[in-house]
C-alpha cells in the first residue's frame, strides 16, 4: 500500500510537453519544457515531434500531455471550426481562451508574442520576372504555376480552401507536399509557389518573396502554450512559470532562433537554453553558453551519439518484436481454425486484407482518439499487430490447407488422432510456411514502425522525423539506414529459425506462400 502511494505521488510530480513536427513548433516546446524543469521543481519531459495538430490536440485533450504550444489562428478555424475571421488579434485570442476553457477544459496561457502567420511565397526570380508582390496578382500567372502546399495548409479552411474561396482568381490546381521539403523544391525549381510561416527560418536563406495577403484572408497565429485544466489545478505553479514567457518572443528573434536551428546545424536544447538565459529567464552556466552544433553528413549523424543510437534501435526492435509476437498469437490459431471451417477462410483473410489497406498515419491517428490509447508505444504496437496479421495468418492458412492429403490419410490409417495429424505431420509440413509468414511481417514491422516517432513511442524514426522538417539528408539516413540493416538482420535470424524447424526432407523445398 505504501509503495503504491508512493509510486501515485512521484507519478503526480511528472509533467509532459508536447510539440508539433516542425522546427518552430519543438523550439517552444523546448523552451517551455527547460523553464517549467526549472521553476517548478516537477519532473517535466517533452514529448516532441508528435505530428501536426490534431493529434497534439486529442493529446492534450485526453491528457496524455499536459500542455503544448498553439497558434490561436490555428485553434480558431481548425479545433473550433469557426468560419469567421476575427475582428482583431485580442479578439482571436480571447475567443480561443474562452471556448477551448469552456468547451474542453483547456486553459491558454499568455502569448509568446510572436505571430507566425501563414504566407505564400514565391521563388524569387520569377516574382522579379512578373512584378508579383501580391497574392491577387498571382492569377496573372494561369494554371502553368507550380504550387505545392503543405498537408494541413492543403485541407484547412485557413489554408488552401479558404483562401481559393478569398481569390477566385487563383486558377492553378497545387499538389501536397512534406513542408520541411517545400524550399528545396522551391530552389531547385520543381515548384514557384509554396506555403510558409512568416517565421521559418529558411526565408533567410533562400530567394523568395513573401506574398502581401492583401484581402486580409490570415487570421492572427499568436503561438500560446494550451494546458489541460486539471493539470493546472493541480501544479498551479506551471500557470505562475508560463506567465514569465510571455511577450518575450517576437517575430524577428523566432525566425533568428528557427534559423539557428535549420540552417546553422544548432540544437534545439541549446537555442532553447540559449534564449531564456539571453531573456533573464535562466542564469548561465559555463557549459551552455556555446550551444553545440547537430553532427553534418550522414556519418557525422550516425555515430554522433552512439548510446542514442543504440537507445532507439532497441526501441524499435522492441516494438516490432512485441507486436509480431501478440500477431502470431491471434493469427496462427486463427490459420489453425480456418482448416477446420474452410468456409470461413474468404472472408477471414478478406477482412485482414482490409486491415492492411488502411494507411499507416491514419491507422495511427485513429487509435490515438480512442480510450485506452492514446500516445506511446501501446497504440504503435496495435497497430503494427493489425498489420502483420495478414502475412502470418494466410502463410498459416495456406500451409497447412497444400499438406498432401495422401500423407493426413495414411496417418489417419496409423491410428493417430486429429490432434496427432495436426501436431505431427500438419504443422511440421507447414512450418516453413508459418515462418516465412513471420519473416515478412516482421520486415513490414522495421518499416512501419518508423511512423510510430509521430506519436512520442520511439525508435529509429525519430532522426527521420526530425530531418524531413529540418531537411537534413544525414540526419533522416541516420535513421532510414539503421532501420534497413534490423530487417536485413532479423530476416536472417528468422531464416535460421525456419531453416533449425524445417524437417530436414523439406529443407531444399521453397515455402509455399
Amino acid at each position: 500500500m505504501i509503495c503504491a502511494l508512493a509510486l501515485a505521488a512521484l507519478a503526480s510530480q511528472e509533467i509532459s510537453v508536447g510539440s508539433k513536427n516542425f522546427t518552430e513548433g519543438r523550439l517552444l516546446g523546448e523552451i517551455t519544457t527547460q523553464l517549467l524543469a526549472k521553476r517548478t521543481g516537477l519532473d517535466v519531459r517533452h514529448r516532441d515531434s508528435l505530428g501536426g495538430t490534431m493529434l497534439c490536440f486529442e493529446a492534450v485533450r485526453t491528457g496524455e500531455v499536459d500542455l503544448y504550444v498553439e497558434y490561436t489562428g490555428t485553434a480558431w478555424a481548425v479545433l473550433l471550426e469557426q468560419t469567421e475571421r476575427p475582428e482583431t488579434p485580442l479578439r482571436a485570442y480571447l475567443d480561443v481562451q474562452h471556448l477551448l476553457e469552456d468547451r474542453h477544459d483547456l486553459i491558454v496561457t499568455a502569448p509568446f508574442g510572436l505571430n507566425n502567420t501563414y504566407a505564400l511565397t514565391l521563388r524569387g526570380e520569377l516574382a522579379r520576372e512578373h512584378g508579383i508582390t501580391r497574392i491577387s496578382e498571382l492569377g496573372a500567372l494561369g494554371s502553368d504555376l507550380r504550387a505545392g502546399f503543405s498537408i494541413e495548409f492543403s485541407s484547412r479552411e485557413d489554408g488552401w480552401p479558404g483562401l481559393s474561396a478569398a481569390y477566385p482568381e487563383l486558377g492553378f490546381e497545387p499538389r501536397s507536399i512534406e513542408h520541411g521539403l517545400a524550399y528545396e523544391a522551391l530552389s531547385t525549381g520543381d515548384l514557384d509557389l509554396i506555403d510558409a510561416y512568416s517565421t521559418d527560418g529558411k526565408l533567410l536563406r533562400y530567394d523568395v518573396v513573401i506574398l502581401e495577403d492583401d484581402r486580409g484572408f490570415f487570421p492572427p497565429y499568436h503561438a500560446a502554450p494550451i494546458v489541460h485544466g486539471e493539470t493546472l489545478r493541480k501544479h498551479p505553479e506551471i500557470g505562475e512559470a508560463l506567465a514569465e514567457l510571455a511577450f518575450t518572443l517576437n517575430d524577428e528573434v523566432a525566425l533568428k532562433l528557427n534559423h539557428r536551428i535549420e540552417e546553422g546545424g544548432e540544437s534545439f536544447e541549446g537555442v532553447a537554453r540559449s534564449f531564456l538565459e539571453t531573456s533573464g529567464l535562466l542564469h548561465p552556466s559555463p557549459e551552455t553558453q556555446a550551444p553545440a552544433n547537430r553532427a553534418s553528413g550522414f556519418f557525422g549523424q550516425l555515430f554522433a551519439d552512439p548510446g542514442r543510437l543504440l537507445r532507439l534501435t532497441l526501441e524499435h526492435l522492441g516494438l516490432v518484436l512485441a507486436s509480431v509476437a501478440l500477431a502470431a498469437l491471434l493469427a496462427i490459431p486463427a490459420g489453425l481454425a480456418l482448416t477446420r471451417y474452410p468456409h470461413l477462410r474468404a472472408p477471414v483473410l478478406g477482412f485482414a486484407s482490409v486491415l492492411q489497406t488502411i494507411p499507416s498515419l491514419a491507422l495511427l491517428a485513429f487509435l490515438v482518439a480512442l480510450p485506452f490509447f492514446g500516445l506511446g508505444a501501446v497504440t504503435a504496437i496495435t497497430a503494427l499487430v493489425l498489420y502483420a496479421v495478414l502475412p502470418i495468418l494466410r502463410n498459416t492458412a495456406t500451409g497447412l490447407a497444400t499438406v498432401d492429403p495422401e500423407l493426413i490419410d495414411a496417418a489417419h490409417g496409423l491410428g493417430l488422432t486429429q490432434r496427432q495429424v495436426l501436431t505431427r505431420v500438419r504443422l511440421p509440413i507447414a512450418t516453413r510456411t508459418i515462418v516465412a509468414g513471420l519473416r515478412t511481417a516482421t520486415v513490414i514491422g522495421v518499416g512501419v514502425a518508423t511512423l510510430a516517432a509521430f506519436i512520442g513511442a520511439g525508435g529509429l524514426g525519430q532522426p527521420i522525423v526530425e530531418g524531413l522538417y529540418l531537411n537534413d539528408r544525414g540526419l533522416i539516413l541516420s535513421g532510414a539506414v539503421p532501420a534497413a540493416l534490423l530487417a536485413l538482420c532479423v530476416d536472417a535470424a528468422l531464416g535460421l529459425l525456419e531453416r533449425r524447424l524445417t524437417p530436414r526432407g523439406l529443407r531444399g523445398a521453397e515455402p509455399s506462400a
